[in-house]
């Protein structure tokens, strides 16, 4: 139970810090969802740097890792989530399972959010 309270406290910060980037990139003009984008991409950066520098061999750093990676990057992007874990496939050499997980996640994930909306409509 001591391992909630850096990924909450971590959480906070990083769903506040992707509240103020989303209101900060809603200036970009265009199409595109900028904030999203900008958080997704910033967010896997980060993930790969800290992941990397910080806690690779060091196990001591477990509450700093759960802030930073778990709690605040979590907050900021779920994305960085799962583009550390295909990163890790890709680096164990398991090319297959990589793809199969990136399809999963992108063809699962929109076929979530078009049924959770579908039931949505048929129950309003």
């Amino acid at each position: 139970m001591t391992n909630v309270l850096p990924v909450g406290c971590g959480g906070f910060v990083g769903a506040a810090l992707r509240y103020l980037a989303g209101l900060a990139a809603a200036r970009i003009p265009g199409a595109l969802p900028w904030g999203t984008l900008l958080v997704n991409l910033a967010g896997c950066f980060v993930m790969g740097f800290i992941t990397g520098w910080l806690f690779t061999g060091r196990p001591e750093r477990e509450s700093l890792r759960l802030f930073l990676a778990t709690g605040m990057l979590g907050g900021f992007t779920t994305f960085s989530a799962f583009s550390l874990e295909t990163f890790q496939f890709i680096q164990d050499g398991r090319w297959g399972l990589a793809l199969l997980y990136v399809l999963l996640t992108a063809v699962g994930c929109l076929l979530g959010v078009s049924l959770g909306n579908g039931t949505a409509s048929l129950l309003s």
